[in-house]
């Protein structure tokens, strides 16, 4: 699965865009400068999920890019500046899952496709997911505005979905929100422990099987729960 790729944008003002100097309008973005930017992006994903905001360097960006610094700081000019980009991007892409719980839908159809999407996510985006972490684990400092509005709102908005498929008689009465907190904690553990998981499945359940296994387990365990005894 390719990596997550950040959206360059190229309207004035934009994260992605080429700063103007005093009056000057900005210029749309080269190709090159575009493919650029990926390189640099891509290989911060690499540094940061691996060292963290605090112990990532701008130099450990570079060499893994490629590049020099002083090339690297034109596109950049500060560490900030890249990983803002790398997190808006990756909170866009994995709470698109989250988004597209419907209402209209069957409850348990719904839940099971927010579920199976959430494993492959950590399978596909391993990266992503312990940056997140990481991210977390310091407190959330660079993007507890984010969590605290654009996540909440969304949260709020699915678990009044929940709620009227629990006022209806489709699922069980439970607490929504701990719901969602269970599903994040037991789907994302596949990323952000996959180490161990591998280490303890061994060799023989292992491999790539190990999601489809995950999956399979995670939809009986819920959705289990949540069926009303007459379905």
């Amino acid at each position: 699965m390719p990596p997550i790729k950040v959206k360059m944008l190229e309207a004035e003002g934009g994260q992605g865009a080429v700063k103007p100097t005093g009056r000057k309008r900005a210029r749309a973005q080269t190709r090159i400068q575009r493919e650029k930017q990926e390189v640099i992006l891509e290989a911060a994903l690499d540094v940061f999920s691996r060292e963290g905001f605090r112990g990532a360097t701008i130099d450990q960006i570079a060499e893994a890019a490629g590049m020099s610094k002083p090339n690297l700081l034109y596109y950049f000019p500060r560490k900030e500046e890249i990983y803002k980009r790398l997190m808006t991007a990756m909170l866009d892409v994995w709470l698109a899952p989250l988004r597209e719980i419907d209402s209209d839908g069957d409850p348990v159809t719904e839940l099971r496709s927010y579920i199976r999407r959430k494993i492959e996510m950590s399978r596909d985006y391993p990266r992503q997911s312990r940056l997140f972490a990481n991210e977390m684990l310091q407190g959330g400092p660079r993007v507890l505005d984010v969590l605290e509005t654009d996540l909440k709102g969304l949260v709020d908005e699915k678990v009044q979905i929940m709620e009227g498929w629990m006022d209806a008689g489709k699922i069980v009465r439970t607490d929504p929100y701990h719901m969602i907190f269970s599903i994040w904690a037991t789907t994302q553990h596949y990323a952000d422990f996959d180490v161990q998981v591998r280490a303890v499945l061994g060799k023989d359940r292992g491999g790539e099987g190990r999601f489809e296994d995950a999956a399979r387990y995670l939809e009986n365990l819920f959705l289990h729960g949540l069926l009303p005894k007459e379905r």
